[in-house]
């Protein structure tokens, strides 16, 4: 993510690094849900973008659930890429620090971002470059929880502001919709539906209650899928 997109590269998103490095378990099982409803899972012939990457955790995941045949992940997290590098092991992945990816091309079949979509500061920038980055008629799919009308949304923006580095702007499910139709994008999505088993929440900043909890990730997260047609 550049400049333009999100602002300035920085070490961690987590102003505590260890906090970065828990979110691959915290996010894991939402990860597998994420992998398990997507409309393509024969992705064998796949070149695939991670978007907002982080220490690439979720690319590795779907690499061994859904093998494709090249991977990259962005982010403008410095350590944590390099994290993210040393990760990969001999799966099918590069990772770099930036917010661009039309940087490559039409390189993509298939792109993914979970939780990053309300980082960015100007949402019809990221479409156009998405547009830019994907081949003809792939596919974004991005989720994300944090949108005006999340209940709790006030609260979880002043947690996030206060813990990570980045700024967060407010964007209600039609910002995000209306972004990437005006860039040529047929928009479709649905809610993210999680129901499967998980501790209790740790953050109770973030999630009060239990039922906070698993609200949020069943009912207020909107999985969407852009598509470029």
């Amino acid at each position: 993510m550049t400049i333009a997109a999100m602002e300035q590269t920085y070490p961690t998103w987590h102003l505590n690094p260890i906090g970065e490095a828990a979110m691959e378990d915290i996010h894991t099982p939402y990860w597998r849900h994420f992998i398990s409803v997507i409309s393509e899972q024969n992705l064998a012939n796949c070149t695939v973008l991670d978007f907002g990457c982080s220490r690439g955790g979720f690319l590795r995941l779907l690499n061994d659930m859904r093998p494709f045949t090249k991977g990259v992940g962005m982010d403008i997290a410095s350590d944590s890429v390099a994290e993210a590098g040393k990760a990969a092991g001999a799966r099918p992945l590069d990772y770099h620090v930036g917010s661009d990816p039309s940087q490559f091309g039409p390189l993509f079949d298939i792109a993914f971002s979970y939780e990053v979509i309300y980082l960015l500061h100007d949402l019809e920038e990221h479409a156009r470059q998405m547009r830019g980055a994907l081949r003809d008629h792939g596919v974004y799919y991005a989720v994300t929880g944090c949108h005006t009308e999340s209940p709790l949304w006030n609260k979880r923006r002043d947690v996030i502001v206060n813990s990570t580095s980045a700024r967060v702007k407010d964007y209600s499910p039609d910002d995000y919709i209306d972004a990437f139709s005006a860039n040529g994008f047929k928009v479709t999505l649905r809610r993210f539906g999680f129901n499967d088993f998980v501790p209790p929440p740790v953050n109770r900043k973030f999630h009060p209650g239990i039922m906070d909890a698993l609200t949020y990730n069943a009912e207020e997260k909107i999985l969407f899928r852009f598509s470029k047609s």
